[in-house]
């Protein structure tokens, strides 16, 4: 066994607390980065930004969080809270998707750190989000880094989990429906 990697569902649980720990530690760390040592103005465009990075932030916890429950029941264990998470990705389009776009308006009515940090932190809003629900993009390991370089990008964690519970439903539907 190489140092620092625990085997089977000791490592798998330990990883998962790390990253919904991560997730929800970043929220008042980046807080205090920002907005107290960077001294990044609390502006309406850069409080939008963040306001949208923490949303994905805390989305992201609360997904590791059940994700790792999921782990105690077993490889099979459907995703609860499943719909609230399908819910989410939705409004998270329509939040990002009026946000990106107002921040950048804040930008060219008065560019300067009032308004591009802001701008900057909902673009990276986006990122977190297609990280989440779409196609992964942090490969924070080094076996994940050696898959990705072997087998290009995956599907997002939380994409494969979304998909299995809607095919799961559709199943479940139909079952129900003979």
């Amino acid at each position: 066994m190489r140092a620092g990697v625990l085997p089977g569902r000791a490592g798998a649980r330990r990883r998962l607390l790390s990253l919904a720990a991560g997730e929800l530690v970043n929220v008042p760390l980046q807080t205090a980065v920002w907005f107290g040592v960077a001294g990044v103005p609390a502006t309406a465009a850069n409080l939008l930004g963040f306001g949208l990075v923490v949303l994905l932030l805390l989305e992201g916890a609360a997904y590791w969080t059940v994700k790792l429950r999921t782990l105690s029941a077993g490889a099979g264990a459907p995703l609860p809270g499943a719909a609230w998470f399908a819910a989410a990705r939705t409004a998270n389009t329509v939040l990002l998707g009026l946000g990106v776009p107002l921040t950048a308006l804040m930008v060219v009515e008065d560019p300067g750190t009032g308004s591009v940090p802001g701008l900057l932190f909902a673009l990276f809003a986006v990122l977190e989000h297609v990280n989440y629900f779409h196609t992964q993009l942090m490969y924070s390991t080094p076996e994940d880094r050696r898959s990705r370089r072997v087998n290009g990008r995956r599907r997002a964690h939380l994409a494969r989990d979304l998909e299995r519970a809607r095919r799961e439903s559709r199943q479940g539907a139909a079952f129900r429906s003979s």
